[in-house]
């Protein structure tokens, strides 16, 4: 089995294209087989160094290796030609000057349905000359067999006049030379395909395998996009996923695996997967599913690994301690900083969470008797020690504990937002946790009236 991944480097590597890699990937190594890359860069202006260097970026990122490549489709421009010469020769290509127009006043003529078929011009582009008769028959193995009517194509263009050749030859005849057995792609390549077997046959070259992939959809049901949140992968890592949760979830979209299982190692992932089982409708790419599973990934991370991968991340060091307070609280590496960003910043200003939680009668005096509680903790200020000092405020102000508690939130992180409270103050230490809270004691005091709106 020999597989390919051939992405066009005209941009990022978006998620549909790395679910198609993630597939093709999996067959190969669940199989035994190769997988090749293939850069198809024949769009010359857009086919950049840097679109080139973020797809290979995002395989690696996501752990997906290759046997051979990346080769560069440009680079078998003279076996390209050898064969639009080979084909013309035979006869089975011929010159033609046909515009778009032209095509089309030869369907009012001969009928909407009829595929274009033209007469030898010198010095057109090629195109290669469909059988009048007959079909062309798609052994898909995701769809089933797609027939398509001989009488419904057109002869396709597979050069330009200066004899550089397109996609659908290219395509074709790098397979061919690549011994690909199995085209894994997505569902809307399945318009190239019976051109691309045309080519084939007139080579009177052996067929691979087909198998479209049914294209992803947003939880609106319309076609993925930038609208539905992140649309590449490396918007996903930069949105703090972890790589082997994305690839988890990617291969859960329309796979066919255990409905009832989440979660699969790579291992299992690579011995269970069939083309047999993938769907033939669209999957739903939902990115709140992708943090649900990255949540569950997150908290099965040792601490040490955890806190690398986020001073990584953030670019902060010596975070253990905030990672050990956080940790069951964040589903991204992204959700770290919004939640403990305050503990080595300082204080936000955040006006709704003050006025919220201040806007409350008894919370200036709630903030007041804690200080007096906190200032009479040992020294040592253990998350334990905090805890039990803490614990009966709420029934000394009748209240329940979060009306006690949300004030001193906001007068240490000045959201509402934080990890645990008795294992925040314990780490601020008493210092720094009175200190804060004497600001915002002094902030109440210079509003008498309250917090303005």
């Amino acid at each position: 089995m020999r597989v390919r991944f051939a992405p066009s480097p005209t941009g990022a590597l978006h998620i549909g294209g790395a679910r198609t890699a993630l597939f093709n990937w999996l067959l190969a190594r669940g199989q035994g087989g190769e997988m090749v890359l293939r850069i198809e860069d024949t769009d010359r202006e857009r086919s950049t160094d840097a679109n080139i260097a973020q797809i290979l970026d995002a395989l690696e990122w996501l752990g997906i290796d290759w046997d051979e490549g990346p080769l560069m489709q440009t680079s078998n421009e003279d076996r390209h030609r050898a064969v639009l010469a080979e084909l013309e020769e035979s006869g089975r290509a011929y010159r033609s000057h046909a515009t778009g127009d032209d095509v089309r006043v030869w369907k009012d003529i001969h009928g909407a349905d009829r595929g274009y078929r033209g007469e030898a011009e010198p010095d057109g582009a090629l195109r290669l000359r469909v059988p009048d008769e007959g079909e062309t028959v798609v052994a898909d193995a995701v769809r089933g067999e797609t027939v398509f009517a001989h009488k419904h194509l057109d002869d396709p263009v597979i050069a330009r006049a200066d004899g550089t050749p397109l996609y659908n030859l290219a395509v074709a005849v790098d397979d061919l030379d690549a011994e690909i057995t199995h085209v894994v792609r997505g569902e809307d390549h399945l318009s190239n395909t019976p051109k691309q077997v045309l080519v084939l046959e007139a080579l009177g070259a052996p067929l691979p395998i087909y198998a479209h992939l049914p294209l992803l959809h947003g939880p609106d049901g319309k076609k993925l996009s930038k609208r539905h949140g992140a649309a590449s992968v490396q918007e996903l890592r930069d949105s703090g996923y972890l790589a082997e949760a994305v690839v988890n979830y990617m291969a859960l979209l329309g796979a066919g695996y255990d409905s009832e299982q989440e979660i699969f190692p790579v291992a299992e992932l690579q011995q269970r997967f069939s083309l047999s089982r993938v769907s033939k409708s669209p999957a739903v790419f939902d990115e709140k599913k992708l943090r649900h599973i990255n949540g569950l990934y997150l908290r099965e991370l040792d601490e040490a690994d955890l806190t690398s991968r986020l001073e990584r991340f953030t670019g902060r060091t010596d975070l253990g301690p905030a990672v050990s307070i956080s940790r069951e609280k964040i589903q991204t590496l992204n959700d770290f900083e919004p939640l403990c960003g305050f503990i080595y910043d300082g204080v936000t200003e955040d006006p709704k969470a003050f006025s919220k939680v201040f806007g409350k009668a008894e919370a200036p005096a709630a903030l007041k008797r804690a200080r007096e509680v906190l200032a009479a903790v040992d020294d040592s200020f253990t998350e334990q020690l905090i805890e039990t000092s803490l614990e009966p405020l709420p029934a000394e102000f009748d209240v329940g504990a979060g009306r006690i508690f949300q004030p001193i939130r906001v007068a240490l992180s000045g959201t509402t937002i934080s990890p645990g409270i008795f294992e925040t103050l314990a780490l601020l230490g008493k210092d720094e946790s009175l200190l804060r809270i004497d600001r915002m004691l002094e902030r109440l005091a210079a509003e008498p009236d309250g917090p303005s709106a």
